[in-house]
């Protein structure tokens, strides 16, 4: 694999992380009892938590495979 491979990857990653924010990811039941809320503070927190629980396993199972690779190549 070439650099161009991991240019890909860090920008797709990079890109996935920075628009995490813009991305709402509760369950219709969440949502509901979260949208009657006034401030909304909760629910932005909802959403963060759930998102960021949902990237974890899949950056590190990037890194592992990553890191994978660069044993067997040498």
């Amino acid at each position: 694999m070439s650099n161009k491979f991991f240019t890909k990857l860090f920008l797709f990653v990079f890109t996935f992380l920075f628009f995490m924010d813009f991305t709402n990811a509760q369950c219709s039941m969440c949502r509901a009892v979260l949208e009657s809320e006034e401030g909304q503070q909760t629910a932005k927190g909802i959403n963060n938590g759930i998102v960021y629980l949902m990237a974890i396993p899949y950056i590190l199972v990037a890194l592992v495979s990553w890191r994978i690779y660069k044993i067997y190549k040498s």
